[in-house]
Protein backbone atom coordinates (compact mmCIF):
# COMPACT_ATOMS: atom_id res chain seq x y z
CA UNK A 1 0.00 0.00 0.00
CA UNK A 2 1.07 3.56 -0.85
CA UNK A 3 2.39 5.33 2.16
CA UNK A 4 3.32 2.58 4.56
CA UNK A 5 6.82 3.79 4.80
CA UNK A 6 5.41 7.39 6.00
CA UNK A 7 3.20 6.07 7.83
CA UNK A 8 5.56 4.38 10.54
CA UNK A 9 7.69 6.83 10.17
CA UNK A 10 5.15 8.65 12.13
CA UNK A 11 4.14 6.56 14.39
CA UNK A 12 7.70 6.93 15.33
CA UNK A 13 7.34 10.80 15.60
CA UNK A 14 4.19 10.25 17.56
CA UNK A 15 5.85 8.36 19.96
CA UNK A 16 8.68 10.30 20.58
CA UNK A 17 6.33 13.64 20.75
CA UNK A 18 4.31 11.51 23.28
CA UNK A 19 6.96 10.72 25.80
CA UNK A 20 8.36 13.80 25.24
CA UNK A 21 4.73 15.71 26.07
CA UNK A 22 4.05 13.45 28.82
CA UNK A 23 7.73 14.06 30.31
CA UNK A 24 7.38 17.72 30.06
CA UNK A 25 3.81 17.40 31.42
CA UNK A 26 5.09 15.46 34.49
CA UNK A 27 7.85 18.45 34.98
CA UNK A 28 5.36 21.21 35.15
CA UNK A 29 2.80 19.18 37.29
CA UNK A 30 5.92 19.27 39.89
CA UNK A 31 6.40 23.05 39.41
CA UNK A 32 9.88 22.46 37.41
CA UNK A 33 10.90 26.24 36.36
CA UNK A 34 12.40 25.35 33.63
CA UNK A 35 9.66 24.57 31.78
CA UNK A 36 8.30 28.00 31.22
CA UNK A 37 10.67 30.69 33.06
CA UNK A 38 8.82 34.01 33.57
CA UNK A 39 6.67 33.28 30.79
CA UNK A 40 2.50 33.59 31.26
CA UNK A 41 0.62 30.40 30.37
CA UNK A 42 -2.68 30.36 28.19
CA UNK A 43 -4.03 28.35 30.61
CA UNK A 44 -4.57 29.15 34.39
CA UNK A 45 -1.30 28.20 35.90
CA UNK A 46 0.93 25.47 35.84
CA UNK A 47 -0.33 22.66 36.92
CA UNK A 48 -3.33 23.15 34.24
CA UNK A 49 -0.76 22.78 31.51
CA UNK A 50 1.55 20.04 32.71
CA UNK A 51 -2.02 17.97 33.10
CA UNK A 52 -2.54 18.99 29.30
CA UNK A 53 0.35 17.34 28.21
CA UNK A 54 0.26 14.55 30.34
CA UNK A 55 -3.31 13.87 28.23
CA UNK A 56 -1.84 14.91 25.17
CA UNK A 57 0.98 13.27 25.35
CA UNK A 58 -1.08 9.71 26.10
CA UNK A 59 -3.32 10.61 23.13
CA UNK A 60 -0.15 10.83 21.04
CA UNK A 61 1.47 7.36 22.64
CA UNK A 62 -2.00 5.86 21.39
CA UNK A 63 -2.04 6.98 18.20
CA UNK A 64 1.77 5.56 17.60
CA UNK A 65 1.39 2.34 18.90
CA UNK A 66 -2.31 1.90 17.18
CA UNK A 67 -0.74 3.34 13.70
CA UNK A 68 2.51 0.61 13.90
CA UNK A 69 -0.19 -1.97 14.29
CA UNK A 70 -1.89 -0.74 11.27
CA UNK A 71 -5.15 0.24 12.69
CA UNK A 72 -7.62 2.68 11.08
CA UNK A 73 -8.25 3.56 14.64
CA UNK A 74 -4.21 4.96 14.91
CA UNK A 75 -5.08 7.06 11.59
CA UNK A 76 -8.46 8.90 13.68
CA UNK A 77 -6.41 9.69 16.49
CA UNK A 78 -3.16 10.27 15.26
CA UNK A 79 -4.75 12.93 13.15
CA UNK A 80 -6.37 14.44 16.43
CA UNK A 81 -3.10 13.67 18.27
CA UNK A 82 -1.43 15.85 15.41
CA UNK A 83 -3.96 18.47 15.34
CA UNK A 84 -4.07 19.21 19.29
CA UNK A 85 -0.22 19.46 18.80
CA UNK A 86 -0.30 21.98 16.73
CA UNK A 87 -2.35 24.35 18.21
CA UNK A 88 -0.10 23.52 21.30
CA UNK A 89 2.41 24.49 19.27
CA UNK A 90 1.02 27.84 18.29
CA UNK A 91 -0.43 28.46 21.91
CA UNK A 92 3.55 28.08 22.67
CA UNK A 93 5.55 30.76 20.01
CA UNK A 94 4.88 33.69 22.19
CA UNK A 95 6.94 31.82 24.56
CA UNK A 96 10.57 31.09 25.63
CA UNK A 97 11.55 28.85 22.83
CA UNK A 98 9.37 30.13 19.90
CA UNK A 99 11.49 28.44 16.88
CA UNK A 100 11.74 25.45 18.65
CA UNK A 101 7.62 25.75 18.58
CA UNK A 102 7.90 26.65 14.82
CA UNK A 103 9.69 23.65 14.46
CA UNK A 104 7.13 21.63 16.17
CA UNK A 105 4.22 23.11 14.42
CA UNK A 106 6.21 22.27 11.00
CA UNK A 107 6.54 18.46 12.35
CA UNK A 108 3.17 18.26 13.15
CA UNK A 109 2.13 19.57 9.51
CA UNK A 110 4.21 17.16 8.15
CA UNK A 111 2.51 14.25 10.06
CA UNK A 112 -0.91 15.53 9.35
CA UNK A 113 0.21 15.33 5.73
CA UNK A 114 1.86 12.08 5.86
CA UNK A 115 -1.39 10.73 7.75
CA UNK A 116 -3.93 12.16 5.07
CA UNK A 117 -2.97 11.03 2.73
CA UNK A 118 -2.13 7.72 3.79
CA UNK A 119 -3.75 4.69 1.94
CA UNK A 120 -4.70 6.33 -1.19
CA UNK A 121 -4.94 4.06 -4.10
CA UNK A 122 -2.13 3.96 -6.96
CA UNK A 123 -3.77 3.43 -9.77
CA UNK A 124 -6.42 6.37 -8.94
CA UNK A 125 -3.66 8.68 -9.55
CA UNK A 126 -2.90 7.27 -12.73
CA UNK A 127 -3.72 8.79 -15.90
CA UNK A 128 -5.65 6.76 -18.74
Amino acid sequence: MRGSGRAAFVAALLLIVGTLNIIYGIASVGDATAVVGDQRLVFTNLHTYGWVLIILGVIQLTAGLSLLGGNTYGRVLGIVAASLGALNALASIGGRNPWWSLGVFALCIYILHGLIIFGRDEKASEAY
